[in-house]
């Protein structure tokens, strides 16, 4: 059993993956390791496909989303893209995060879903770009030092998105 997620699925390891593919075979890890599958096996067969069908899914929720695949890569590469000690970030990216931030903000308390959806739609856009870069930067030039900045932006996009979406729920309820 290989503990390189793009080896476990089949894949070439690029940030550009082969959805379908990813899906079908991720698909075919957990049918050939699912519990049922092992009822009469033995204890080491058991937790064998325990492992399997838990590497299986860690593996499948690094390579679904392309931050995480981005920074997978990199680590691959012996590069940490989030780390203590390597947080820069450039001015003008600093201050989109605090506009962004901001109009989170400020539509939350005038409870404004159709203001969040702009906000999630704008910041969606700009990580599509981010993530159309990446193919560039990790896939055909290997500019890993270029690709770690982005992937940081892409990172911190994905948890503002993700506020934007908490904060939807939260007034839909």
């Amino acid at each position: 059993m290989t503990d390189n997620y793009f080896e476990l699925f089949g894949l070439t390891p690029s940030f550009n993956i082969e959805l379908a593919t990813f899906e079908t075979n991720f698909r075919k890890i957990q049918s050939a390791s699912h519990p049922d599958r092992f009822v009469t096996g033995t204890a080491a067969e058991k937790l064998s496909a325990m492992q399997l069908a838990t590497l299986a899914n860690e593996a499948y929720q690094t390579l679904k989303s392309p931050a995480n695949r981005a920074k997978y890569l990199l680590e691959l590469q012996g590069i940490t893209a989030i780390s203590d000690t390597n947080t820069a970030m450039p001015t003008d990216f600093l201050m989109q995060q605090m506009e962004w931030r901001e109009a989170l903000e400020d539509a939350k308390a005038a409870k404004d879903i159709f203001a969040l959806e702009q906000l999630h739609a704008e910041i969606q856009s700009d990580g599509k770009a981010l993530q159309a870069n990446l193919i560039d930067l990790l896939d055909i030039k290997k500019d890993y030092s270029t690709a770690t900045d982005a992937t940081r932006k892409l990172i911190f996009i994905d948890k503002v998105c993700a506020d934007i979406n908490k904060a939807i729920e939260h007034l839909d309820n």
